[in-house]
């Protein structure tokens, strides 16, 4: 047999092994666990970092402000150097909405050793904690809550004694880029961290959703969150491990009504929202990126190529391979996009996207390489994501 052959059957053993080996990575159905209303709701306190938010803040402040919670709550909103009255912005809408007790504070500017996102919220938790709150809901300035999603988080949380509950907000999908990228973010995230494996307890496998994460108040303090991950650029996944690896219970899952309502309508802003932080991710290993290249291209480049390279050439055991590979993945890509209420003729598509993220993870090395690090709001942070290797 070919060479072309031999590769085409690498990839359709690897994605044999993905549709039953990787914990059903591929199925949308991990969603809030069973849960029932507490005996006496516990005090919550929501903390929301905010930088140059004041274009999405009226679309996503208010359904805080307005959450149908049985217990105390109050949100304290951390305005992390904001240009354009961010906090003005959310004092106001808390006099227009009312609803639960608003604070806004500022930081200052995070010192040397600390990423302003995490800086603002360890200043954020600071004042929480005076409060002394049984969780504390880590929710990003973007996020879109429905009424009950505090309610449902706290009792998903209790009734499963949970110390970590973690939804993954549905992203907005209304542009032509959006539609194409933003679907696979999400179902690339769940092949490198299958929800199912995440809630076992022992496991090693740990991650969150950075814009959604209820924390017991206690599991925070034994995990030293967020001086422990004070470091991390992507920050989620490394205090989801910080809290699994302390001895915490938690769960990620996917949201029913918890929605980003941040635009992303050009491909250069979904490309810098990826490469920001992409060879973070692989620990700024030149091996683990040259491993992430080959490794996507095998999987996800080669069944489309070795199927019609076959069909030209008239090798049918190439193209009965690369077109198998490309069935199963196409396949496993379909739920992800009934999930985002998109049409199914967009799965076999999916090598494009899978190619688009190739080159940003490439991209985002450069990036690093010319000291450019992971840049977001305006700020660089070029330094390795050290707590997030030593996590």
């Amino acid at each position: 047999m070919s060479a072309v052959v031999w590769i085409a059957l690498g990839s359709l053993l690897a994605w044999l092994w993905l549709l039953l080996g990787q914990g059903f990575f591929w199925r949308t159905d991990v969603r809030l666990p069973p849960r029932r209303d507490p005996e006496v709701w516990p005090p919550v306190c929501v903390v929301v970092p905010a930088r140059d938010e004041a274009e999405v803040l009226p679309r996503s402040l208010p359904t805080l402000l307005t959450q149908e919670y049985p217990g105390r709550a109050e949100v304290f909103l951390v305005d992390d150097g904001s240009t354009d009255g961010t906090g003005e912005l959310a004092a106001e809408l808390s006099r227009r909405h009312g609803g639960l007790p608003l604070t806004v504070t500022s930081p200052g500017e995070p010192p040397a050793g600390w990423t302003g996102k995490l800086w603002a919220v360890r200043h954020g938790i600071g004042l929480a904690r005076t409060r002394e709150p049984a969780f504390l809901l880590l929710t990003d300035a973007d996020i879109a809550h429905a009424p009950d999603s505090l309610r449902s988080l706290v009792a998903a949380a209790e009734t499963g004694a949970y110390d970590l509950v973690s939804q993954m907000a549905r992203l907005r999908v209304e542009s032509r880029w959006e539609r194409f990228v933003v679907p696979a973010f999400v179902y690339f995230f769940a092949q490198l961290y299958p929800f199912r494996w995440i809630g076992v307890r022992g496991g090693r496998t740990a991650a969150a959703a950075g814009g959604c994460v209820l924390l017991r108040a206690e599991a925070a303090e034994r995990a030293r969150i967020p001086d422990a991950i004070r470091q991390a650029v992507i920050d989620d996944v490394a205090l989801a491990r910080a809290v699994k690896g302390g001895g915490g219970h938690i769960w990620l899952g996917l949201a029913d009504r918890v929605d980003s309502v941040r635009p992303y309508p050009r491909l250069r802003d979904l490309w810098h929202m990826v490469a920001r932080s992409a060879y973070a991710q692989l620990r700024h290993s030149p091996l683990l990126l040259l491993g992430t290249v080959l490794g996507l291209a095998l999987v996800y480049l080669v069944p489309p190529v070795a199927f019609l390279a076959g069909l030209a050439t008239g090798s049918w055991a190439a193209a009965a391979a690369g077109g198998l590979a490309w069935l199963v993945m196409t396949a496993t890509f379909v739920p992800m996009l009934r999930y985002y209420r998109l049409p199914s003729w967009l799965a076999p598509l999916l090598p494009f996207t899978a190619l688009l993220y190739l080159l940003m993870t490439v991209d985002s090395a450069v990036r690093h390489y010319r000291g450019r690090g992971a840049a977001w709001k305006g700020r660089t942070y070029a330094r390795p994501d050290t707590a997030l290797e030593e996590s």
